[in-house]
């Protein structure tokens, strides 16, 4: 499969066993999206969704590694979809299925309600109005809440996973509190909490929260995830995750 070397670049991650294309300027993806496909256990007879999917790195991710039964990934940007489709054509995962949509539509052809087993998340990190605007649509869309908020995101999670499906998001750690406050009111209970650290002394990045529908009230914090020993050098446990 070729690309567009122009306006697309084609890279590998987890030591090259899977290839991505990705646009060479606008979204590309991050290390959280690598940290948020290793963070989400899915089942062989699970159903997957990712809301937000870019250019589908979770969602071919978890393809690979957990082999599901389907992943569906909606995206907002008709280029991206297209792309998480091309993506998945490229590593020979067939149970992967791209749709252009708007996640707060509240009926999307091809993802039905209560259906999902296992729902994942990147939502933008910067609230509205905050911060400066990025002039790059793409990364407009993907790193602030230009369109869809954080509200949004977990209310779609909430929508699409069916009782006791498993929620997994990453966000900024600034705003765990409003993360977990907004999954607790669409009855997400969260289950595993773990925050990911740039370096031992520094403080938390993101954090990475699993939540269940209509869970119970106990909560498994995690050890922290340290990315990096020294600038420019990941620890070994981020190496593993990364490899």
């Amino acid at each position: 499969m070729k690309t567009e070397s122009n306006i697309e670049t084609r890279d590998t991650i987890l030591g090259g066993c899977l290839e991505l294309i990705q646009p060479k300027h606008g979204y590309r993806f991050s290390v959280e999206a690598i940290l948020l496909g290793r963070f989400a256990h899915a089942g062989t007879r699970d159903r997957v969704l990712e809301l937000g999917a870019g250019c589908g790195v979770v969602s071919i991710m978890i393809a690979a590694l957990c082999r599901p039964r389907e992943v569906v990934a909606i995206e907002l940007q008709p280029q991206l979809a297209e792309l998480i489709e091309r993506n998945a054509a490229l590593n020979d995962l067939k149970s992967v299925r791209a749709i252009s949509a708007d996640l707060r539509t509240r009926k999307i052809a091809g993802a039905e309600p209560a259906s999902f087993d296992l729902i994942v998340a990147n939502p933008p990190y910067r609230a509205a109005a905050t911060g400066r605007e990025n002039p790059g649509r793409g990364r407009r869309l993907a790193r602030g809440e230009s369109t869809a908020t954080l509200l949004d995101f977990v209310a779609a999670a909430r929508r699409y996973g069916r009782r006791g499906a498993r929620i997994a998001f990453i966000f900024t750690a600034r705003r765990t509190a409003e993360l977990l406050s907004a999954m607790r009111s669409h009855q997400l209970e969260p289950k595993r909490i773990r925050f990911v650290h740039p370096r031992l002394a520094m403080p938390a990045s993101v954090v990475m929260v699993e939540a269940r529908v209509d869970g119970g009230i106990e909560v498994t914090v995690e050890p922290p995830l340290i990315l990096y020993d020294a600038p420019g050098i990941y620890s070994n446990e981020a190496l593993a995750i990364l490899n």
